[in-house]
């Protein structure tokens, strides 16, 4: 019994000192003792508390001693606490430290709690980009278009990156800048014959105002001609007058008919007033016979008239043809 009870406390020690050195970092205590770095093993509990890895402060700690930055275990806590990338700032600050570009913790924490890539911009001061514009269509003034790519070289400004503009504000204003030296073109030839102009231009504009970035050059990568769009504006003002024309004509057509149409029913109105005032004159000649006031032999005389206008009205109608006919012999 005796035996086995020492086993058991001997056990009980073991799983002790296994969850004390698991959740106490002796290693990275002794890591950091070794690497130079004062830390207390207190500091690296109350990091298992305030649930930041030890790990992870431990060696940007030790990267940064190695070279040469001063930088303390609060600071590493408070950025990682915050959101931040701890181990992409550490190396940004080497990275600014070899290549002599005045950085401070502070600025490039900042720097990264605001969403840029602090070590992307500290390799591209030492390393200028270069942007391509995409195809920017203009207009000279001569009607005739002109398509050019530009390639823009930019380096990272370190003290602009917190509220400066992108990228995608540079390239607006490359292409605005080529819509306006275009524009102000007699001839889409003089910007063929010197595609410097619009680099010049461009360059003199102060472009990388309010940037997080430094224009270093621009370069014109492809110029070509494009289409005459001043003919093809002529030409749909021409098709658009047309058509105005046109409908014009249409409404003054429909206005003739429309009118011939009301023409058309006065005059069959006319007509049927005249047949109708035709159908009373036998009823009044009847009436006229009943009175008295008209006499049979008048009535004779009467019918002969109209029969003698028939006969010279049918003359003229066959006469009237072969007239025609001998005029124009």
């Amino acid at each position: 019994m005796g035996s086995i009870a020492i086993l058991m406390m001997f056990a009980l020690a073991i799983i002790l000192l296994s969850v004390l050195f698991s959740f106490i970092p002796v290693g990275l205590w002794i890591s950091a003792l070794a690497a130079g770095v004062r830390i207390g093993i207190f500091t690296l509990v109350g990091m298992r508390f305030r649930r930041v890895p030890p790990a992870l402060i431990v060696n940007s700690l030790i990267k940064a001693d190695k070279a040469g930055i001063a930088v303390s275990t609060n600071q590493l806590e408070a950025h990682y606490l915050a959101g931040g990338n701890v181990d992409r700032v550490v190396n940004a600050l080497i990275a600014a430290e070899r290549a002599n570009i005045p950085l401070k913790f502070e600025r490039a924490a900042a720097i990264d709690l605001a969403g840029r890539n602090v070590l992307e911009a500290v390799q591209m001061s030492v390393n200028p980009r270069v942007i391509e514009t995409p195809v920017v269509s203009a207009m000279a003034k001569n009607g005739i278009e002109v398509k050019a790519k530009a390639r823009v070289t930019v380096r990272a400004n370190i003290d602009r990156l917190v509220g400066g503009a992108g990228e995608e504000t540079i390239i607006a204003r490359v292409g605005e800048g080529i819509v306006t030296t275009v524009g102000s073109s007699e001839s889409h030839k003089d910007v063929l014959e010197n595609p410097d102009l619009i680099s010049r231009t461009v360059l003199n504009k102060g472009l990388d105002a309010g940037t997080a970035f430094e224009i270093l050059s621009i370069d014109i990568a492809d110029v070509d001609v494009g289409r005459n769009i001043g003919a093809e504006l002529q030409t749909d003002q021409a098709e658009a007058d047309k058509r105005i024309a046109q409908a014009k004509a249409e409404e003054r057509r429909a206005l003739a008919v429309a009118r011939e149409q009301e023409m058309v029913a006065s005059v069959q109105e006319m007509r049927a007033k005249v047949v109708e005032a035709e159908a009373e004159v036998p009823k009044a000649m009847a009436q006229a016979l009943r009175e008295g006031k008209l006499g049979v032999m008048d009535y004779y005389h009467l019918q002969n008239i109209l029969a003698d206008t028939t006969m010279r009205d049918s003359i003229a109608k066959q006469t009237l043809p072969n007239s025609s006919e001998s005029e124009k012999k």
